[in-house]
């Protein structure tokens, strides 16, 4: 390891445990690896405007944050509940089932978990705690978990920042995330029932499924925006950027016109929000293009690579390894930071080991947003402790189970990789 590089990891370390944003730090500790190098201290800025003006496919992640912004300003979360109470709300824990299937159709929308946090989260917390039915700390938690499938199944900005570092199709990994998602969703719905059944969750009213039609009316247009995406990339009529264009015009269409759920004025706080949510997001990925060009300076893919090697690594120790890693990253950083930078240290390795990339890219993604519920730094639940009030200390007293649960989803995705190849290999996917 040069002296260049040790500064950089130093000023990087420092920087961070002080509390400065992880964005900022990796810039700055960046500089400071080209100034001990004795290289220009503009090529810094080189790399970062580059890098994010050279890569079409960035331009997806604002428009697939404006798209889950207008959403979530709209009534369309709540029309959404409305239809899912009917389908799975008259079992007992029904509003359990009711969170996780709600997710699992907003995340067909929104691409980002602290989307789906935000969007349902208040609502079908406010629902569950109501009249005491359920504890706050198991209704935080339930939404915490199921707010992690917002990024697998499709679309995903955090697929698209993989897609960035890793140079595999985003096409490809959006249609490796449906079965990977469904899964998620399956093992959080069965542990809600062993749950519901051990505490004596209550049984709601049912809502006569007479009702059925009209709510399914009434939120159909915000059902058929995954359909619209899906089609879209599939079908080969967009890219994944042009249809993440078309999902953010049709959020508005649906929010503005149809649903007449916001005005004019509500649209450019949005459109502000939107823009500062994408500032945030610019900022990490320009941090990690210069960190990255430094990585890829030092030559340590390689070294990584030879390393792995000279150990006689089987490919599935090999994944079961680094996603142990990732669990452990998980608690301590951010998920974006472990995507944009860590992971492409092990991107080399994957390929010589024959791993494909797309399966590794959805594990990947998976353990990330685990990480997003994982003490002490989980992401999700300091989210919703900010818009509910639910203190982190009943929620980090239920999270464990979810988390448990979640990781025997993660293993069986590692163990069979048709979890998540089978759909795109429908779709002529060859690796």
């Amino acid at each position: 390891m040069t002296l260049a590089f040790t500064s950089c990891v130093v000023a990087l370390f420092i920087l961070a445990a002080i509390g400065a944003p992880l964005a900022l730090s990796m810039i700055v500790s960046a500089v400071v690896y080209l100034a001990v190098k004795g290289q220009d201290l503009g090529l810094a800025a080189e790399q970062i405007i580059q890098g994010l003006y050279d890569s079409f496919l960035i331009l997806a992640v604002p428009l697939f944050i404006v798209a889950a912004n207008i959403m979530n300003a709209g009534t369309i979360s709540d029309r959404l509940l409305q239809f899912c109470v009917v389908l799975v709300g008259r079992f007992r824990g029904g509003l359990g089932y009711v969170n996780v299937v709600s997710n699992m159709i907003f995340a067909g929308m929104s691409g980002s978990a602290v989307a789906d946090a935000v969007g349902l989260g208040k609502i079908i917390i406010g629902m569950m705690v109501k009249d005491k039915r359920y504890s706050p700390g198991y209704a935080a938690a339930i939404t915490a978990a199921a707010s992690t499938i917002g990024p697998i199944i499709p679309p995903s900005i955090p697929m698209v920042m993989y897609a960035l570092v890793s140079d595999t199709s985003i096409g490809y990994l959006f249609l490796g995330g449906i079965l990977p998602g469904i899964l998620m969703g399956v093992v959080l719905m069965v542990l809600n029932y062993r749950i519901a059944t051990q505490r004596g969750f209550p049984v709601e009213d049912s809502v006569p499924l007479s009702e059925l039609p009209g709510l399914t009316k009434r939120a159909f247009p915000a059902l058929m925006m995954p359909v619209i995406l899906l089609f879209g990339i599939y079908g080969g009529a967009t890219t994944p950027t042009e249809a993440a264009a078309i999902a953010a015009a049709y959020a508005l269409l649906l929010a503005t016109f149809f649903y007449r759920a916001i005005s004019f004025k509500a649209l450019y706080g949005i459109l502000a929000e939107s823009s500062r949510a994408t500032a945030s997001v610019g900022l990490v990925i320009g941090g990690a293009l210069i960190f990255n060009y430094i990585v890829a300076s030092e030559n340590i893919p390689a070294l990584v690579s030879n390393s792995m090697k000279g150990l006689d690594v089987s490919p599935l120790m090999f994944l079961l390894a680094i996603n142990i890693l990732f669990l452990i990253l998980g608690c301590l950083i951010d998920a974006t930071t472990i995507i944009l930078v860590i992971i492409p240290l092990f991107v080399p390795t994957c390929r010589a080991l024959g791993i494909d990339m797309v399966h590794f890219g959805v594990v990947a993604v998976v353990n990330c947003m685990i990480g997003l519920i994982t003490p002490p730094y989980g992401v999700l639940l300091f989210v919703i402790n900010a818009i509910t009030g639910i203190s982190l200390k009943e929620m980090i007293s239920e999270i464990w189970s979810f988390i448990g649960v979640l990781v025997v989803a993660l293993l069986i995705m590692i163990f069979v990789p048709d979890v998540v190849l089978f759909v795109p290999r429908l779709f002529g996917y060859g690796g």
